[in-house]
């Protein structure tokens, strides 16, 4: 089972799978700088894929980007990497669930929002 802190940080962290994919790549390849389009080639992915993880891992403090456009891992805490290490571990052993708590987290706020007109009998 995973610690409430590790669930909170992939909650708030990973808006798709392709994010924590993403970041996955960067942090194994270490200081490694890559580029926008070999992001999209290593992972498969579209232009605005890619785009939109960088700027929720940037806006995260979890990656840099340079200014000829190059990012790199760099979390701005020891706390963001070990957490990023947890959830690499995570998603190795159990990415069915990791998976859910990234779904989940992006369906609390509709269901709030849907909760918000639903009629009640009081």
């Amino acid at each position: 089972m995973p610690s409430h802190a590790l669930v909170t940080f992939i909650r708030s962290t990973f808006r798709s799978v392709w994010a924590l994919e993403l970041l996955l790549l960067l942090a194994n390849e270490g200081s490694r700088n890559w580029s926008h389009a070999e992001l999209v080639a290593a992972l498969r992915a579209s232009d605005l894929i890619v785009a939109r993880a960088l700027n929720e891992l940037a806006a995260a403090g979890l990656v840099l980007v340079e200014q000829d456009m190059r990012v790199r891992f760099a979390p701005s805490s020891d706390n963001l990497r070990e957490m990023t290490l947890l959830a690499e571990e995570l998603y190795a052993r159990a990415p069915d669930k990791v998976r859910r708590i990234i779904v989940s987290a992006g369906t609390d706020g509709l269901t709030a929002f849907s909760d918000a007109f639903r009629i009640r009998k009081d």
